[in-house]
């Protein structure tokens, strides 16, 4: 059997049917659309396979145009828009059932040397320290619900919150818009820069949305809002391995109309600033 791992890698290992047209697999799985961090990365892995593979991606810019359907194949377009002498820029439609759901812009950058300074990294306790996911919300419910004890048994990533998790309204009252989690692949993704660029990515839109959703209602449990991701941006700043320790730190400057806004910050564990992501998502309150 192949671990969760193994399965996110393979997501990401795109069919190439033409020069610049790739097919990525969609799981079948019980949920309303596909998840966004899988469109996003696979869209990045479509874009790098275009690329001489000697220039790291330094930024993405993605916009969620349509809600992708679980177990049809998505096809990913890739326009050659520049390439230039340090930078190369790449364009990306994804296409499902004749309809495009997803477009990503992506620039490479050639490293060369520069200024090195960064702010610093928040103190928060280790990854260690701090239970499991799962093991948090079983602790609080007795036992996961069966959808979630599925889905924990093919989380491909350990995530670990900083702060306990906020169960009741007692406990939201007065929260501020910011949550934190560690994080890492629960076993080795290869040795290819790109894989762990474009898990990262995937990774990047599982969970930034919450800060947005820590003063207003429990992260787990049930939901009050239809919460959908509209647009994603990121800027790799640093070599990193997925596979290892990563800090997502995020916090929301503001949610209004309908609509949140968040920014996180990946810190590796000696505190080196890896990634910078920006995001907003639709927030309606169901039945509203």
């Amino acid at each position: 059997m192949t671990t969760p791992a193994e399965r996110l890698v393979d997501l990401l290992d795109l069919e190439q049917i033409e020069m610049n047209i790739f097919r990525g697999r969609s799981p079948d799985e019980s949920l309303q659309r596909v998840f966004g961090g899988q469109v996003a990365g696979q869209a990045l892995v479509a874009a790098g396979r275009t690329t001489d593979g000697q220039r790291p991606v330094h930024s993405l810019h993605a916009y969620f145009l349509r809600p992708g359907l679980p177990g049809v194949p998505i096809v990913y377009q890739v326009e050659r828009v520049r390439d230039g002498r340090s930078f190369t820029t790449r364009r990306v439609v994804a296409v499902q059932q004749g309809r495009t759901i997803f477009n990503l812009t992506a620039s490479f950058h050639q490293p060369e040397p520069g200024i090195e300074q960064q702010l610093p990294m928040p103190e928060v306790p280790g990854p260690e320290k701090l239970p499991k996911l799962a093991d948090e919300i079983r602790e609080h419910l007795g036992t996961l619900p069966e959808a979630l004890e599925r889905m924990a048994r093919r989380q491909p990533f350990d995530i670990r919150y900083v702060e306990r998790l906020r169960w009741s309204e007692e406990e939201l009252r007065g929260a501020e818009p910011r949550s934190a989690v560690w994080m890492r692949a629960v076993g080795p993704l290869g040795d290819d820069p790109l894989v762990h660029t474009c898990a990262l990515t995937y990774a990047s839109d599982m969970m930034l949305l919450d800060a947005v959703r820590v003063p207003v209602e429990p992260l787990w449990g049930s939901r009050g809002f239809d919460i959908a991701s509209l647009d994603h941006a990121m800027w790799f700043h640093r070599p990193f391995r997925t596979d290892e320790w990563f800090l997502y730190q995020q916090e929301s400057p503001i949610a209004t109309g309908a609509r949140g806004l968040a920014r996180g910050q990946i810190y590796d564990r000696g505190g080196r600033l890896l990634v910078s992501v920006m995001q907003e998502g639709l927030f309606r309150r169901l039945g509203g």
